[in-house]
């Protein structure tokens, strides 16, 4: 439905996104990840018509877009910024966009209140923007892009503004959504759980380029480079036998001897220099002995060792993946 190819976007001399290529494919959601300044609003800007590619193409079936307008690419934005305005009531925002595709009143105001219930915000048509919550004000953005019945919604950063469990929620929300409207998504993101939440496919981004796409489960379980094993959480070392490697912290284990079992290959030793509690676990950081390198190690269901503390580390090798990088 989507097809990137070559595309860059330069600024000055720096270039924001480079030859990237990308494809979305009807009914697919696709999560672009990467940290802040990887380039992915850039991307979704430059596919909008709202910034001026350097190179490349812009396709939608096929179509070449370059010398479409904005409004006329048949797609949904929905900013990070949301670009509410303050001084519209939620369905005078809402019905923003389908006033200005010149059409009938009564349309116009039958598919606002239907997006506004899609989105749970029926009965908020008349409330003040400035009287919402940030997940309301969420759904009033989400509403206000789906309103023209797009084909292809891209999405910046959707759930970044708000507390974890509401991201959750809305996350968990949205994916339903996207299923049951049967329309393509382009979704970027800086958070590894909404991705791999929302995605059909994720493709990691770095300096405006892709370093990896697959499944989430794919990329999750075999992180293809470097800066994405670190990006993702993962260690990456030398010393554990495989070259240079990514392991998993919890695929490290403290072992209270040189006795092995199961998948766990040999041991290291090393001294706690950090513990911190993550939700479901403790993260300990331990510095090799013999070495410059340090390794987080996820324990679950155990008290972690303390600080300055020398522990014995196996790795279980389903959990360590080489790298060619």
């Amino acid at each position: 439905m989507l097809e990137v190819r070559g595309l860059s976007v330069r600024y000055g001399d720096a270039l924001a996104v480079e030859g990237l290529d990308l494809s979305v494919a009807d009914d697919e959601v696709v999560c672009v990840l990467g940290p802040s300044g990887s380039g992915k609003t850039t991307l979704l800007r430059a596919i909008a018509g709202l910034e001026p590619i350097a190179a490349g193409a812009v396709l939608r079936d096929g179509v070449d877009l370059a010398d479409v307008s904005p409004h006329r690419r048949g797609l949904g934005f929905m900013f990070q910024e949301h670009a509410l305005f303050p001084h519209r009531d939620v369905i005078g925002n809402v019905a923003f966009g389908l006033r200005m595709h010149r059409l009938p009143k009564d349309q116009v105001t039958a598919r606002a209140h239907e997006v506004l219930a899609l989105v749970g915000l029926d009965g908020f048509e008349r409330r003040s923007v400035r009287e919402l919550s940030g997940g309301e004000r969420q759904r009033v953005a989400l509403a206000r892009a789906l309103a023209p019945e797009p084909r292809l919604l891209m999405l910046d950063e959707p759930l970044g503004a708000l507390d974890r469990a509401l991201r959750d929620d809305l996350a968990r929300e949205l994916r339903h959504l996207f299923e049951r409207l049967g329309v393509a998504v382009l979704l970027v993101t800086h958070d590894h759980d909404e991705a791999f939440a929302l995605g059909d496919r994720v493709a990691v981004v770095h300096a405006g380029r892709i370093e990896q796409i697959g499944t989430p489960a794919d990329v999750w379980r075999r992180p293809a480079t470097e800066f994405v094993a670190r990006f993702l959480g993962w260690n990456v070392t030398d010393s554990l036998g495989a070259g240079r490697a990514a392991v998993r912290p919890d695929a490290l284990r403290i072992v209270a001897n040189d006795t092995l079992a199961g998948t766990l290959t040999s041991t290291w030793e090393g001294t706690v220099l950090e513990r911190a509690f993550h939700r479901d676990h403790f993260l300990v950081r331990v510095a090799l002995s013999g070495g410059n390198e340090t390794l987080d190690v996820a324990i679950h269901d155990a008290e972690p060792p303390t600080i300055g503390d020398t522990v014995r580390l196996a790795v279980d090798a389903d959990g360590l993946v080489p790298l060619l990088d």
